[in-house]
């Protein structure tokens, strides 16, 4: 098994025309069609029959994030606009924290047209509840890519309030389209809770209560965990060798009665997109961390890039629990004893995880997912997934009209 760190991104591209990327959803979210991939072969359904092919008694994990309105324009006195992009925050960090709270705030972000903003502060007036509200927008210290900006507010309003008035939703870019009003409720799953992502778990976009229920009524078990998705998601990768990525950090909560619940299943879950890939995938090595060290903190939960295949043994074979002998349920019922030990509720930590070729997967046994771009680190979360057969998967989309990316269509995939 060639090292992870060593493949070449170039092995994983494919032709995607712009007219297979669907600008947008179709009428009905769970009329999309749905690719079935089961022990190497390949075939087609429509996405409300997907009861109809997962396991009785299994348990299925949804990621409830919440896309935020994290694009905020500001007009300068000399006509320039100036666009700003929340990624993250940084005053207060916490995400349930930020959105209530009211006259300050600061968030790491993006600037559009920064040339044009070399300092001084700007301003924007907005009504909320029919009162005029003014925010005003001071740039600070670079921050990695981003760039941290204080925003302060008039008004006995919280900062949920502010940007759903003056934000816009941020649709992927290579939807090549402005926003539309339509947006705000398509480009969200209908069990999205907690605020937080700029980008939309995009799986999730083809249920509908008529579909979850369906779900209930044939004995499969729901469960919700929370992970932000970032800007990073649609990072591309530049390096030859995708060792020169790095991944983009996300933030994830999951509660201690998910873990329970996993332990209930074997440590086994259906994965609903790649964000609860990660986030899944993600428990087993905090499980491994608080197993060396039970005085870790949350903040050193924290699973960097290559953690999973660090020691020289998981280098040939991708798989570090050969090399820790620890299984799955062992991990997960060492992380929530820890939890139990610190008296949490609910985990927040962070997740830097990259899974490529190579990788073992360790709680997730079934997949549902959308169609992702060429050369693309989701690519090598699929490939690690159905063991390098992905292109039978996407020559077979290609060949039977699937439509690709966000909007696009879904598949199952059983390996």
């Amino acid at each position: 098994m060639i090292n992870p760190k060593h493949i070449h991104i170039s092995d994983y591209q494919y032709p995607l025309p712009d007219e297979r990327i669907a600008k947008f959803p179709i009428a009905q979210r769970d009329h999309s069609k749905l690719l079935v991939y089961r022990h190497g072969e390949v075939g087609e359904d429509i996405f409300y029959h997907l009861p109809d092919y997962l396991p009785k008694n299994s348990l299925m994990v949804f990621n409830n994030t919440k896309v935020i309105q994290a694009r905020m324009h500001f007009r300068k006195s000399t006509g320039a606009l100036i666009e700003v992009f929340l990624l993250e925050p940084a005053e207060p960090s916490d995400y349930e924290l930020m959105f209530q709270t009211s006259g300050h705030c600061a968030w790491y972000c993006l600037v559009g047209n920064l040339k044009k903003w070399k300092e001084g502060m700007l301003e924007r007036t907005i009504t909320i509840n029919q009162y005029p509200i003014t925010v005003k927008a001071t740039r600070g210290p670079i921050h990695g890519t981003s760039y941290r900006i204080d925003f302060d507010w008039d008004g006995n309003v919280s900062f949920a309030e502010v940007i759903d008035a003056m934000g816009e939703l941020p649709i992927p870019p290579y939807l090549n389209r402005e926003t539309q009003e339509s947006d705000k409720i398509t480009y969200q799953t209908v069990y999205s809770k907690i605020k937080g992502s700029v980008a939309a778990p995009t799986a999730g976009l083809h249920f509908t209560e008529q579909v979850l229920q369906a779900i209930d009524a044939a004995g499969i078990e729901r469960e919700e965990l929370t992970l932000h998705v970032g800007a990073g998601t649609f990072k591309p990768v530049k390096s030859e060798e995708i060792e020169g990525h790095e991944m983009h950090t996300e933030f994830i909560s999951v509660r201690r009665a998910t873990i329970r619940k996993l332990l209930d299943h074997d440590a086994s879950a259906i994965a609903v997109g790649t964000t609860s890939v990660r986030t899944l995938e993600s428990l087993y090595y905090m499980g491994l961390k608080v197993m060396c060290n039970p005085a870790l903190s949350e903040e050193q939960l924290h699973v960097k890039q290559w953690e999973p295949y660090e020691g020289d043994r998981s280098q040939e074979t991708g798989d570090r629990s050969q090399e820790t002998g620890v299984r799955s349920v062992e991990a997960l019922k060492a992380l929530g004893d820890w939890m139990d030990a610190k008296g949490l509720e609910v985990l927040h930590s962070s997740t830097q995880i990259i899974i490529a070729p190579g990788y073992d997967y360790k709680i997730v046994k079934m997949l549902i997912t959308n169609f992702h771009q060429p050369q693309s680190t989701l690519l090598l979360l699929v490939s690690a997934f159905v063991k390098g057969d992905w292109r039978k998967i996407y020559d077979y989309a290609l060949a039977h009209d699937f439509r690709f990316l966000s909007y696009g269509d879904s598949s199952l995939l059983i390996p």
